[in-house]
């Protein structure tokens, strides 16, 4: 463009900012609708971080040509307005699209957020996406669920290995968990049978002992038969 005018360039130059530092754009058609039907669409982008700008085609293809969003190029086409977005994307195109509906005049074609250009179906897919604070809460609760079962295993293994002894001991036979306390008793009671033994001996030599005679004890001698008188002999 030679020599071009100072408002046209301004339109360029804001054009090409709020791309830069919007976080998704998202481009429509308005043809048949009226000041206060657009006047209203923009109050209610307000509320998602939108604002909705009506350009001449000529100068959005100037202001981005040469950047990531030149890909939207080929959706300029009849009456244009573009939703530059700062904040929640999905929010924004789900403001759009129920607008859409009762207004059919507005007709959604397209956008780009990060420099990736969506179709219409894109737009239509991503209004349906959850909202960023719902989003956020369950990524938060996804991060938050494996600490809360990680804390629970370390709670339950104590547990466990309470319940699995306890199982053991009742498992085993009564005579192998008795076994040991009865094991010192059996010996505390053959000890002393082994140290009466050799009394019990001593005691069957003495008395052995008391019937033997001893050498210096005097023996009995049977009496002797009385021999008879030589008279009686005779005779």
């Amino acid at each position: 463009m030679e020599n071009p005018r100072p408002e046209k360039v301004a339109v360029v130059t804001e054009v090409r900012e709020r791309l830069e530092h919007a976080d998704g754009a998202i481009v429509t058609e308005y043809r048949g609708m009226t000041v206060a039907e657009i006047q209203t669409l923009r109050k209610s982008l307000q509320a998602s971080g939108g604002d909705y700008k009506v350009f001449k085609n000529t100068l959005v293809r100037l202001a981005i040509a040469d950047t990531p969003s030149a890909g939207i190029a080929d959706l300029l086409v009849g009456p244009t307005g573009i939703a530059f977005v700062q904040g929640d994307v999905s929010a924004a195109a789900k403001a759009l699209r129920d607008y859409a509906k009762a207004t059919p005049a507005l007709v959604l074609k397209g956008g780009v957020v990060d420099g990736s250009v969506l179709s219409a179906a894109d737009v239509t897919a991503l209004a349906d996406l959850p909202s960023r604070e719902v989003l956020l809460s369950m990524f938060a609760g996804a991060l938050a669920a494996p600490m809360r079962n990680l804390a629970g295993l370390f709670k339950a293994i104590p547990q466990s290995l309470a319940y699995g002894l306890k199982a053991l001991l009742d498992t085993k036979p009564a005579a192998e968990v008795a076994a040991p306390a009865a094991a010192p008793v059996e010996e505390a009671e053959a000890a002393p049978a082994a140290e009466e033994e050799p009394v019990a001996v001593a005691s069957e030599d003495v008395a052995v002992a008391a019937e033997e005679p001893t050498a210096d004890a005097p023996t009995e001698e049977a009496p002797a038969a009385e021999e008879p008188e030589s008279g009686d002999s005779a005779e």
